[in-house]
């Protein structure tokens, strides 16, 4: 594990393709028990070096019922975006994640975390990656049917503010799928 974690974090792959110099973000454990694979880190966790260092890993804390020491703490969240770099921001929000660090270091790292028990799959482009032969093919239809994907993945929309139209048309994220998620998260990191 620390030599996939080295190797990524000098990784240069997409120097060419990101608005300034690579700064893989990303943090794992052998031991860890749940896997969160979000988009990339945002233009405040580039800066930060911390990912989810923002609202959107506040609301995301909130939805799994976790303190800022509990989620990152390596033991509990391995935290693996589908691109371990910020990839620059566009007219209407961050560019979408290269693929290459998925196809490149997710089923290494993957193959090292024995003990995880779930992935928390957010948002459409970690969705469409993991879950692509799997039925509900929009985001919508995977987080409300997320009991399908289960044991193995969680399906979630972006906890990121600009989400907040969907959340407001889709009010039983809250009431119904909220709940499902604190109680399994509450008793993977109980065991």
């Amino acid at each position: 594990m620390k030599s996939h974690l080295h190797s990524i974090r000098q990784c240069q792959h997409c120097a060419d393709l990101l608005p300034q110099a690579p700064n893989p973000i990303l943090s794992a454990h052998p031991e860890s028990k749940i896997i969160v694979v979000g988009q990339a880190p945002g233009r405040r966790a580039h800066l930060s070096q911390q990912a989810w260092n923002d609202k959107s890993g506040d609301r995301l804390r909130d939805w799994l019922g976790v303190d800022r020491m509990q989620f990152y703490d390596d033991h509990n969240f391995a935290l693996m975006p589908m691109a371990f770099c910020f990839p620059g921001t566009g007219t209407s929000g961050d560019f979408p994640p290269p693929k290459a660090c998925a196809t490149k270091w997710h089923r290494q790292l993957l193959g090292e975390m024995k003990q995880a028990q779930l992935l928390l799959l957010i948002g459409n482009f970690a969705q469409q990656y993991y879950l692509k032969h799997l039925p509900h093919k929009n985001l919508s239809a995977r987080v409300r049917n997320f009991e399908n994907f289960l044991p193995k993945y969680f399906p979630l929309p972006h906890p990121s503010p600009r989400n907040n139209l969907w959340l407001r048309k889709n009010h039983w994220m809250e009431d119904l799928v909220v709940p499902e998620l604190r109680e399994i998260v509450y008793r993977i990191l109980s065991c």
